[in-house]
């Protein structure tokens, strides 16, 4: 079987300037970046108008395990098989991180025939949007020390600084360091770029002015009267924002089946919001009749942060949701191990639904969207799981429908293709999940119970701390938690649908510019380390140049 890159090497690519044609997008209207990736001009842009005739897919996923669901595979399915159908259709999904890039997950550009390409390129360096955040991110934290040494005129207090360095990369040397400076000495950290708030910033502003006042609105520190410093008092947002210009521009690609691909920021689901740009999407919606998106790991993140902080936010709302399952992860919900799940075992399935059905459940009541179930099919699939796994969704009253992407592109999703133009002519009800004006412990409890299923939740000492502080001044902002994405709850062992759990606040933090507040659950780490075999090993340069083992 060949492998995601060799289809990807093989695969006949158009110049970019070609594809965009499908959108109207002139060669004039692009910064090119090689004969296949492209941005496109902010003069362009700033001159679209609104298309009310746009549909947007939120394609979504049960709880992820080891044995892949393939949501940005299907996703690119999706909008292929439209594109096939000859809609005016693209796909919006987030950029890869350099973290899971090398880390466990590997490439995050779809697979196999269901592809954005050229994948080598966006997998590693793309067109360096990610390094230009990291730039920006750690300008801000050379400010504040250089601000410190010089005479500290702010009267940061030392003990209270919270803005930290991040780094594209898994590297759990960095969470916790120690700053041995001239002047002051200090403990802090990074996080991984993709958590940073300078990314969630690029993700939701919608104009580089927006832009440059949400950077400077970064609560960097305190002085010890508690009083707050900003990334403006130190006149930090002018330079950050002139280091993400270009940046800030939305990337198009294509996927391998000619559809038009736009790439643009990529904050993680489980430690952040877990959407692309604001900017991409609605550019995307101006372009399309039909655009199709992702919202990272299963619904009960990406989902519920890309309709409580991105819709919220910018007034953008899906006209649907697709759900991504399949049948060997539902077989790891019911208790099989990996090396199991290629044999048949409907017991195993049984159990395992009960996490497809809570999904299924949230986002159609909570939501108020209707919901498709795609079936991303593996070889190892019976026919008896199959229909069983069918027919128990129908008895829900739900759809499913059966998907083949991945080894038939385009074809494998018209199917689900055309179950979602016919769930497109269906009223909707879309609703968030909480309401602005409630307290934060309202809004953490209302998702914890929920969509989460919890009975309890307990903060720790300094977050129950931190939470009366923000309570005063922040009250009005949505939250966003963090934790296992392997889970309902805060234990990421703890599979299948678990409830009477007690969800686990361990740390809360203000992302002002972002405009969230972010509830950090049980364990999980900002900054994220390697497993014991990195996906980085398999990952070779050939005597012609051919890179092999990005997958």
């Amino acid at each position: 079987m060949k492998s995601d890159l060799d289809i990807n090497q093989a695969a006949q690519l158009k110049p970019i300037d070609e594809i965009v044609k499908s959108l109207h997008i002139k060669v004039d209207d692009l910064d090119f970046y090689g004969a296949y990736q492209a941005k496109l001009k902010a003069s362009f842009m700033s001159q679209l108008k609104e298309n009310k005739a746009s549909k947007l897919i939120l394609v979504t996923a049960m709880s992820p395990t080891p044995a892949g669901e393939g949501k940005t595979t299907t996703t690119i399915g999706l909008a292929d098989a439209l594109f096939s159908m000859g809609k005016k259709s693209t796909v919006c999904i987030r950029e890869p991180s350099l973290g899971p890039v090398f880390g466990m997950k590997g490439g995050a550009t779809g697979g196999g025939y269901a592809q954005v390409a050229p994948m080598d390129k966006i997998n590693l360096h793309f067109t360096g949007d990610f390094h230009a955040i990291t730039s920006a991110n750690n300008l801000l934290a050379a400010l504040i020390d250089n601000h410190i040494h010089q005479g500290n005129e702010l009267n940061i207090d030392i003990d209270q600084i919270s803005f930290r360095r991040c780094l594209d990369m898994n590297d759990r040397a960095l969470r916790n360091i120690e700053l041995q400076l001239d002047h002051h000495h200090r403990n802090t950290g990074f996080d991984i770029t993709v958590a940073s708030e300078v990314m969630a910033i690029f993700c939701l502003a919608e104009s580089l002015e927006d832009l440059q006042y949400r950077l400077g609105e970064i609560e960097v520190a305190k002085r010890k009267d508690t009083t707050s410093i900003y990334a403006k008092d130190l006149k930090a947002e002018g330079a950050m924002t002139a280091l993400l210009k270009d940046a800030f521009q939305p990337n198009v690609v294509q996927t391998l089946n000619g559809t038009p691909a736009f790439i643009h920021g990529g904050p993680f689901a489980n430690i952040a919001h877990g959407c692309n740009s604001v900017v991409a999407t609605k550019t995307a919606l101006k372009l399309a009749d039909y655009v199709v998106t992702e919202a990272g790991f299963g619904a009960d993140l990406g989902a519920e942060k890309f309709i409580d902080i991105k819709c919220r936010q910018s007034g953008i709302k899906p006209d649907m949701i697709v759900l991504v399952a399949t049948i060997r992860a539902l077989k790891f919900h019911g208790g099989l191990s990996v090396g199991e799940l290629n044999q048949e075992n409907l017991k195993a399935l049984e159990v395992g639904f009960n996490n497809l059905k809570r999904h299924i459940e949230n986002c159609s009541h909570h939501f108020g969207l209707e919901v498709i179930v795609a079936i991303n099919q593996f070889n190892s699939d019976t026919d008896k799981e199959i229909t069983w796994l069918q027919t128990t969704i129908d008895k829900m009253g739900f759809k499913s429908v059966l998907c083949s992407h991945w080894a038939d592109g385009a074809k494998g999703a018209q199917n689900l293709a055309h179950a979602v133009l016919d769930a497109l002519n269906k009223p909707q009800t879309f609703k968030f999940l909480y309401k602005d004006n409630i307290s934060l412990k309202e809004k953490i409890t209302t998702i914890a119970f929920k969509i989460y299923r919890a009975t309890e939740i307990q903060f720790s000492d300094s977050a129950l701390k931190k939470l009366e502080s923000l309570e005063k001044n922040y009250a009005n902002l949505p939250i966003c938690i963090a934790k296992t994405p392997y889970s309902f709850s805060s234990d990421p062992n703890a599979h299948g649908a678990p409830d009477n759990h007690i969800l686990m606040i361990r740390e809360l933090r203000l992302a002002r510019g972002a405009g969230f507040v972010v509830a950090i659950c049980g364990d999980l780490m900002t900054m994220p380390g390697l497993p014991k075999v990195p996906a980085s090993e398999k990952i070779r340069l050939t005597s012609e140049g051919l890179l092999q083992g990005l997958n």
